[in-house]
């Protein structure tokens, strides 16, 4: 893999040229019995929409700092590379009082009220559901995203060696990303892989995302995986075709 000077936005769109039909994200949750699997041409339709929603209606910025208060979960993902898109630094688990927006999920709207920006809220519901009544102060993601674009063009060309990520106490540009996941995680081409790991982590964010992204992988991201016995996980990898698992948290 060739890296340089590409963002996770790039390598997404190589990801579309060459194979949009593969599938890229697969997630679970064991709490809701929920699983969604986008491939890489509806992975990069949310996107499209969450980047143009963030440009256009946001008004976000290259620069900008968004507090991303969600956990492991594919729409966290989209948001991620959305940011990338536009070239907004996306803070995991960062101040809200220090963001200029944030997007919180529903177990953390008292914290994401400090930011005085724009703040959006994501209700988690399976299949990207609205909350059945918007909380005050907050976007609807799910009632703003769907009417959005679904090509995305930023009107300021990102710059690849900007911040784009902060997580883990770490800070990385968007040309470092997806280099420093497969660097990480060790990860071969086009490899199946399963994580049970958090998003507020590097780890969790390499193995969930980035590092299959870079090498023409896929993820299968697993939340509340700790209801899940051995027999049902060992299921899930033999469903899923799984070929690699990410090490447990330390």
């Amino acid at each position: 893999m060739n890296a340089t000077d590409r963002t996770p936005a790039d390598l997404l769109g190589s990801a579309l040229s060459s194979d949009p039909a593969r599938p890229l994200v697969t997630f679970y949750d064991d709490a809701t019995g929920e699983r969604v699997e986008l491939s890489v041409a509806t992975f990069a339709n949310w996107v499209a929409k969450t980047a143009n929603y963030l440009q256009d209606e946001l008004s976000a910025e290259p620069g900008d700092r968004l507090a991303l208060l969600l956990p492991a979960h594919w729409q966290t993902a989209v948001w991620l590379v959305a940011c990338s898109s536009v070239g907004v630094v996306a803070d995991v688990g960062g101040a809200p009082a220090a963001a200029d927006l944030v997007v919180s999920g529903p177990d953390t709207l008292e914290a994401a009220r400090a930011c005085s920006g724009e703040r959006v809220a994501l209700a988690l519901r399976p299949l990207g559901g609205r909350f059945p009544e918007p909380p005050a102060g907050f976007a609807d993601y799910a009632a703003e995203v769907p009417g959005q674009g679904d090509r995305f063009a930023p009107y300021v060309p990102v710059d690849p060696h900007a911040p784009a990520l902060a997580v883990d106490g770490r800070e990385f540009t968007g040309a470092e990303i997806g280099t420093a996941a497969v660097e990480l995680a060790q990860l071969p081409e086009r490899q199946r892989v399963l994580s049970a790991l958090p998003y507020e982590s590097w780890d969790g964010l390499a193995y969930g995302l980035y590092a299959p992204l870079a090498t023409g992988g896929s993820v299968v991201l697993c939340r509340n995986a700790d209801r899940l016995d051995e027999d049902g996980l060992a299921r899930r990898k033999e469903a899923e075709q799984v070929t690699l698992t990410a090490p447990a948290a330390a």
